[in-house]
């Protein structure tokens, strides 16, 4: 019996041992500096416009005049390169801005320590940056155009602040895959001094090279049409400082827990669904289901295209949105 309990106390230690040893030896790993990083005025498009708000420097862009005002929300590892095809033939009908949310573009990267008060890369974050934004910009009220992550932000800024929001047009949008970290103990490990170190590295590996250019293939019905410029496009934001820990931030505060659909019956304004026929991200059907909860909401199906259709089949995508903003327009 005592040599049972004293082979468990061994074996304990060892485990003991092992542990502390797989949560410090990481720590000690050196981690190599981000390579490339440049400063903002080398990335940054003659259109470009910067904004401070609540102590970030916001990347925008504007077009246009007058009402109606259209904001564009990209989705999760874009920017406003994503509205780049449609963003001017938009302006013919009210003013557009497209802006880089935290964590993406060329909007800066606050780390921990850097903020007080309301985490910039949460929900809450989210919308009162875009709240301010409009404040700032003077509009009172916008039609919401998001993609993907996108739509989730613009449904839960019309939820929140409905007197601001006259239009949700949701482009593919992640509305029933909520963003949130579901589980105590990864939200718990998230936050730990081993993951926040690791972490950021593994967005690196997610990001770059290859496995990152799978993951704009993965985007589109017809990858043979993605050019090496739209490549550069969307790899640009990587040469920013901080943004493979800002983009850790992000993923740790996620973008929302919240069921969505038991709010639906809120949404009194005008609501248009468009998707492609062949999103591999954001399944088909899953906007499918979303146009049908949504009381009076419109859907239009782009054929042979894929995640981003304002990129991909952007023709398509302007008649639709042009349709919606003009009947937006007559209802004033």
């Amino acid at each position: 019996m005592k040599k049972s309990i004293a082979f468990l106390k061994i074996i304990g230690i060892i485990l003991i041992v092992l542990l502390v040893g797989l949560v410090t030896i990481p720590l000690l790993i050196p981690i190599p500096p981000l390579q490339d990083i440049r400063p903002v005025q080398e990335l940054q498009d003659q259109d470009s416009r910067f904004m401070e708000i609540q102590g970030i420097r916001v990347h925008y862009k504007i077009y246009g005049s007058g009402e109606p005002s259209m904001i564009l929300l990209h989705g999760f590892g874009a920017s406003t390169f994503s509205w780049r095809e449609v963003m001017q033939p938009l302006a013919k009908y009210g003013t557009v801005i497209a802006y880089d949310r935290p964590a993406f573009g060329l909007t800066s990267r606050p780390l921990p320590g850097d903020w007080q008060g309301v985490n910039p890369y949460s929900v809450e974050g989210n919308i009162a940056l875009l709240l301010e934004l409009m404040n700032r910009l003077n509009i009172r009220q916008a039609i919401l155009i998001g993609n993907s992550a996108g739509g989730r932000l613009a449904m839960q800024m019309a939820l929140a602040h409905p007197d601001r929001v006259v239009g949700l047009v949701l482009v593919d949008a992640a509305i029933y895959q909520g963003g949130g970290v579901q589980s105590s103990l990864v939200r718990f490990l998230m936050n730990t001094p081993l993951f926040n170190r690791v972490g950021p590295y593994l967005i690196r590996s997610a990001f770059a090279g290859q496995q990152g250019q799978s993951l704009i293939s993965m985007a589109w019905h017809n990858p043979a049409r993605i050019t090496p410029e739209i490549i550069e496009g969307y790899r640009k934001p990587l040469h920013m400082e901080n943004w493979d820990r800002a983009l850790w931030e992000f993923t740790k505060a996620g973008s929302g827990n919240e069921d969505l659909s038991l709010r639906f019956v809120e949404l009194t304004i005008p609501v248009l669904v468009v998707t492609g026929d062949d999103d591999r991200i954001v399944p088909t059907d899953l906007s499918l289901k979303l146009a049908e909860q949504i009381p009076n909401a419109r859907l239009v199906v782009f054929s042979n295209c894929g995640h981003v259709p304002q990129e991909e089949c952007p023709d398509q995508f302007l008649q639709a949105t042009e349709d919606f903003v003009h009947q937006i327009s007559l209802r004033k």
